[in-house]
This record gives C-alpha cells, sequence and structure tokens, in this order.
C-alpha cells in the first residue's frame, strides 16, 4: 500500500501497473483495480464528494449488471474435453464501460468539473477589477491585477497538466491497453483455464491435443488483437479531452482580455507621460523667456551712473518694452516647438 502511495505522487498522473491503475489528478489519489478503489484522503472536504459519487454509481451499475447476466446460462469454452467458465465481466465487457473505466470516468468528470468551475469563478472576479483598472490606474487595482495573473498562471498550469496527461494516452495505444485492467484479468484466467484443459487432455490421442494446441493458438491469438481495442477508453478520453480544451481557452481568454487591457493602461500612461513633457517644455520656454526680462532688470539694478536714470517716465517704457520682448521670445520659441512636433497640435 505504502509503495503504491509513493508512485502516485512520483509519476503520471493516470499510468498502468501490472494488476493497477494509478490516478493522480488535482485532488483525486487512488489506485484502481479491476474489482476496488483505494483512495488517499478519502476525508478530504474535496474528496468527499466524489467518494459519495462513487458509492451512487458503481453499486447501482454492478447491480444492473449482474440483473443483466443473472438470468443468462453459463457461458463455457469447451477445450480438451473440459469445460472453463467466462468470468463474469466478459459478458458485460460490450455493454459497459469496466470497472476500472467507471472510476476514471467519474474521477476525469469531477477533475473537469472543479477546474470549470474554478475558471468561472476567476472569469467573474477578472472582468470587474480589469474594468475598474481601465477607468482608474491606482497602486490598489494594479495589486489587483498581479494577483489576477499569479492564480490564472497556476490554474493554467493545472488545466495544461491533466490536458497534457490525457493527451499523452490518446498519443499511445500501448499505454491505454495497458489500463485494461479487467481484460487483462479475464485474459489470465483464460490462459489458466487454459493451460489445465492442456494439462488435462494430456491423455488423449495425438488428433486431439493437436486440436488443443490449435485452439490455444486461436484464443491467444484473438487475444493478441483483443489487446490493442482501445476504441472505449479512446472515446472516453477524447470526451473530456475536448472539455478540458474548452476549460484552456477559457483561461486563454481571460488572459488575452488582460493583456488587452495592460496594453491600454500602458497606452494611457504613455498619453500622460507625453502630456507632461509637453507641459515641462513650454514651462522650460517660459521661464526661458522670463529670465531674459529677468537678465534686463538685474542690469539695470546695478548702482552704475546711467542717463537713463534721469528720464522721466522712462520705468514704464522699459518694463513695457522688456516684457513684451519676452512675450514675443516665448511666442518665438513656442511656435518653432509645434513647427518641429514638440508639442501637440
Amino acid at each position: 500500500m505504502g509503495r503504491y502511495i509513493i508512485t502516485v505522487c512520483c509519476f503520471k498522473s493516470i499510468s498502468a501497473r501490472e494488476k493497477a491503475m494509478i490516478v493522480n489528478l488535482e485532488f483525486i489519489k487512488a489506485i484502481v483495480t479491476a474489482e476496488e478503489v483505494l483512495l488517499l484522503d478519502p476525508l478530504c472536504q474535496e474528496v468527499i464528494p466524489f467518494v459519495e459519487q462513487l458509492k451512487q454509481q458503481l453499486p447501482h451499475k454492478n447491480q444492473l449488471r449482474i440483473q443483466e447476466t443473472g438470468h443468462e446460462k453459463e457461458a463455457r469454452s469447451s477445450v480438451g474435453g473440459q469445460s472453463v467458465p467466462v468470468p463474469e465481466a466478459a459478458e458485460s465487457l460490450n455493454s459497459e464501460l469496466p470497472f476500472e473505466f467507471q472510476v476514471l470516468e467519474i474521477a476525469l468528470e469531477f477533475v473537469c468539473m472543479y477546474l470549470d468551475s474554478s475558471v468561472s469563478d476567476l472569469e467573474k472576479n477578472a472582468y470587474p477589477v480589469l474594468d475598474d483598472l481601465a477607468r482608474d490606474v491606482s497602486t490598489k487595482n494594479l495589486e489587483l491585477v498581479r494577483s489576477l495573473k499569479s492564480n490564472l498562471t497556476r490554474l493554467l498550469a493545472r488545466v495544461q497538466k491533466v490536458r497534457d496527461e490525457i493527451e499523452h494516452l490518446l498519443d499511445d495505444n500501448e499505454d491505454m491497453a495497458q489500463l485494461y485492467l479487467t481484460r487483462k484479468r479475464m485474459q489470465n484466467q483464460q490462459h489458466e483455464a487454459l493451460l489445465n484443459g492442456t494439462v488435462a487432455s494430456n491423455s488423449f490421442t495425438t488428433n486431439l491435443r493437436r486440436l488443443n494446441s490449435n485452439r490455444s493458438g486461436s484464443v491467444v491469438t484473438s487475444n493478441h488483437f483483443d489487446d490493442h481495442d482501445v476504441e472505449d477508453l479512446e472515446m472516453l478520453l477524447e470526451a473530456y479531452f475536448m472539455q478540458l480544451d474548452g476549460t484552456r481557452n477559457k483561461i486563454l481568454s481571460v488572459r488575452e482580455y488582460i493583456d488587452d487591457t495592460e496594453d491600454y493602461v500602458n497606452i494611457q500612461l504613455d498619453n500622460q507621460r507625453n502630456e507632461l513633457i509637453q507641459l515641462q517644455l513650454t514651462l522650460t520656454i517660459a521661464s526661458f523667456a522670463i529670465a531674459l526680462e529677468t537678465l534686463i532688470a538685474g542690469v539695470f539694478g546695478m548702482n552704475i551712473p546711467c542717463k537713463l536714470y534721469v528720464i522721466d517716465g522712462i520705468f514704464g517704457t522699459v518694463v513695457g518694452s522688456t516684457s513684451t520682448l519676452s512675450f514675443l521670445l516665448f511666442l518665438l520659441m513656442l511656435g518653432y516647438a509645434r513647427w518641429k512636433k514638440l508639442l501637440g497640435t
């Protein structure tokens, strides 16, 4: 038991062993055989609904299977003069999924529902926060968006992990064939029965032994071809692969909306930065024009004898002239800046 739990934590999300299937999907960590399920932390709050679903569906399905096969005659295969009972699971293999795939289907359903619910909550919280950021670029809104992007990245990684695991299984028929635990158990039982039948038939004639050998070879050959029949599992995995792909597309859509909002905010900030630069340039031109007038006033402020000091009314004329000169210089430099497109029109 401990060895299997270590395997769950270290290897792929869905992997096959000799007589078990290891499932490590999000909060569901289980060892599935052809007859039973072993769960890690079954009392965990997130795992309890999964356990209840197993209790509701699996006994019901098994009961239906017994009712369907209970009125049928016992199927037997005659080999070497002895009857070999066909396992009960063989009669229902074509009518429904094997036990291990029923468990896998419920696990994938719960994981997909959980991830889809998480994405829905993310969408519900994301769009109002992004709209607030577009209206008001503040530290609070930027912090909310940063937290939102972190949650989105983690959620995308979780969805991508499960999706890639299913895609890997779909690309490898051998791995999918190894997950058919019920079929492998049936084949082992048939093989043991055939061996027993072969030993019992050693007292028969040579022709009968050859017939038994041919029949054994035909059964082994048919089992060999059955090993590559993974259509049921492939259809099951493809359905949940498409669902996970849709969930992943939702996350990518939210991330694209975040990127668009960030681009819009950056454009706003660039526009405000350009306006500040233009204002700074305008103030610099005005400061230069005023500095010229200040220079003239400073020259006349020196205690140096000058004939202009004795002229009546010269003060107003000089102040008006220097102010007009400074203003004209300001307009000239401002027009030059606009001509060079350093300022907006």
